[in-house]
């Protein structure tokens, strides 16, 4: 039996949905949203644990979408038009949101692997949605996000990451105990510098190997570059100094992956 439709933008389950838009409520309450018929379709391919999903009939037209609400044991929440736009990030809304619990990796976690990415501080949301698509597309095995920076379940990962942050493990801890961690487990450490001691094309990387780059500002310092057992750059022939942190990622990606 389908469970009652929710007129009310003032209903406890949409006033609980709203506030995760908000990194305070995500924290607090370990779920963040998944917006739209692809990204809910990834993370339920993906097996996350998905708390309730919300869908508005008037909204939702694609098939697709009307197939995967019938994969629950659970019924998903209908909701009206208008409650569906309060929920939305963006105009013109798909008519469905899932409500997912967030997942913590830690490093004792993570399986061995031949390629990965480590970010130190990443500042811009659309930069790790963007470089987590990269590294699904290239079949580069994880990411590691060190020293905070950008909230993994931001909205705009999510979004930009097409889904992809759904299959990749990402694991989020300090620089120090990823330096120690990687050592121990022989992995080569490939750091990005403007100062580097070779060009990206002439590295042959040696598997297994981590990719490390600094944040969009400041790259990384003369310490973190001297953790690591080798420095690429990438030739700047015009104006500019630096690439965009997610160009930079795909064009040295793409290079290591041949």
């Amino acid at each position: 039996m389908q469970k009652p439709l929710i007129t009310s933008t003032s209903n406890p389950l949409i006033k609980q949905a709203r506030a995760l838009r908000q990194k305070k409520a995500r924290n607090e309450s370990g779920l963040f949203l998944v917006e739209g018929i692809h990204h809910v379709g990834e993370v339920v391919e993906a097996g996350w644990d998905i708390e309730t999903i919300l869908y508005s009939s008037g909204v939702l037209t694609s098939p697709f979408a009307h197939e995967l609400i019938t994969r629950f044991s659970f019924k998903p929440q209908p909701v009206t038009e208008q409650v569906m736009e309060s929920l939305a990030d963006k105009e013109n809304p798909q008519g469905i949101i899932a409500i997912v619990r967030q997942r913590k990796s830690r490093l004792g976690d993570v399986k061995p692997f031949k390629r990965a990415v480590a970010l130190v501080s990443p500042q811009d949301p659309g930069n790790v949605g963007t470089i987590l698509r990269t590294i699904d597309a290239v079949g580069v095995d994880a990411l590691f996000l060190l020293d905070g920076g950008v909230e993994l379940y931001h909205p705009s990962v999510i979004r930009a990451s097409m889904g992809t942050l759904f299959w990749r493990p990402i694991i989020q801890t300090s620089f120090n105990d990823f330096i120690s961690w990687a050592r121990a487990g022989n992995y080569q450490l490939i750091a990005t510098s403007a100062k580097a001691d070779v060009g990206y094309d002439t590295l042959v990387p040696q598997i297994p190997w981590i990719l490390l780059l600094g944040n969009e500002q400041k790259g990384l310092t003369r310490e973190q570059t001297t953790a690591c057992d080798v420095t690429v750059s990438l030739p700047m022939q015009g104006r500019v100094s630096s690439l965009n942190l997610a160009v930079a990622a795909g064009v040295l990606l793409y290079q290591f992956g041949k």
